[in-house]
């Protein structure tokens, strides 16, 4: 797959003199509700219009959204505002009806990515159409799964395409609804820099107050835009209440964010970057060879439990190493998830050494 900047015109023919900003409602419960949503966010930064039409629940009985019914509220959306309108597909049939409403643009949704059967049914349904497609991240951290639901639309002949980030699940009650993993977007963003990438800020954070810091962090990380899940009464809706945030939030959020230069022109300033980036280099080269030293007393661990017939595994040992390593980490002000990852990928590492000793 060759991403090119003809990949994202959609995008860029928008001229737009800020990030794209992409809003509404989780779910489209009234004809009422997406319309006066849609009149108050047409006087902020949103450019783009959305609403779940289906609405995939992880367990039964939920609400799943109005279904066909609600199409023909979004193409009112376009006519009396002149938003764009976009809505998630989870099949080849939801892209027959969006297509038939003159939806705008299309989003391919996290529990849809994870499965490449449905994903190919749904670009094989989009074959010889002309319409941006977005597709969010799958719900496990897993690049390669997200980078291939990208390339089913582009083998599909899909030119306009986009990627969504909206973090990912885990079993561990963290800060987020979703963690980020801001690695895994950046990773996809130095792979394919002309492919868009667009910040839901609203499913990471799982609540509103989280939104404009999660928000900030993305335009640091040169994202391209948001998706925003936007409400006239954000308490009382549907699905995903304390995710949502109002129209007159959003231009406040909107408004506070600060757009990074991706340069600047200052000699002092270049010459102070390029100390630092210096001073980093010489600290990540004497990384490598503390790793390289510490593999190196592993494998001669592994060696001596090898002739002792000794098990790899020190449960007890481990663990203690990770409590104290983790509260060194925390008394110099590292995060402790930071310092966790860190020392897991070390313990794994030096098992696998260890393991391959004979």
């Amino acid at each position: 797959m060759e991403i090119k900047k003809e990949n994202r015109q959609w995008l860029d023919n928008l001229n737009l003199p800020h990030p794209i900003v992409i809003a509404g409602p989780c779910s489209a419960e009234t004809e009422k509700q997406v319309l006066e949503t849609a009149h108050l966010l047409k006087n902020t930064d949103t450019n783009v219009f959305r609403a779940g039409i289906w609405k995939p629940r992880t367990r039964p009985g939920g609400f799943e959204g109005v279904g066909e019914i609600g199409l023909p509220w979004l193409q009112k959306v376009k006519e009396e505002t002149g938003l764009l309108t976009t809505t998630e597909v989870g099949n080849a049939h939801h892209v027959e009806l969006a297509l038939k409403h003159k939806v705008d643009i299309l989003w391919i949704g996290a529990r849809t990515t994870v499965n490449p059967f449905v994903t190919q049914e749904i670009a094989d349904a989009l074959k010889g159409v002309d319409i941006p497609v977005l597709v969010k991240n799958p719900v496990n951290p897993d690049l390669p799964l997200w980078l291939g639901a990208v390339e089913r639309f582009y083998a599909a002949g899909i030119q306009q395409l986009g990627v969504i980030h909206r973090g990912f699940s885990t079993y561990k009650s963290t800060h987020y609804r979703n963690s980020p993993k801001w690695q895994i977007a950046i990773e996809l963003k130095k792979e394919f820099p002309n492919l868009p990438l667009i910040l839901d800020p609203s499913h990471i954070c799982g609540r509103r107050d989280t939104i404009l810091d999660v928000s900030q962090t993305a335009l640091d990380l040169n994202y391209d835009g948001f998706m925003v899940e936007t409400h006239i009464d954000p308490d009382n809706a549907w699905s995903d209440a304390k995710q949502q945030i109002t129209p007159a939030r959003l231009e406040e959020i909107t408004k506070e964010l600060k757009i990074r230069q991706q340069h600047s022109t200052k000699e002092e300033f270049q010459q102070k970057l390029n100390l630092f980036r210096r001073e980093l280099d010489l600290i990540d080269t004497n990384l490598i060879d503390l790793l390289k030293d510490r593999m190196g007393i592993s494998a001669e661990i592994g060696a001596l439990k090898h002739k002792e017939n000794v098990s790899i595994l020190q449960s007890a040992r481990w663990a203690d190493i990770l409590k104290n390593m983790i509260e060194k980490g925390a008394k110099n002000g590292l995060n402790k998830e930071f310092v966790e990852q860190i020392f897991k990928a070390i313990h794994v590492e030096s098992i696998k050494i260890q393991h391959e000793i004979k």
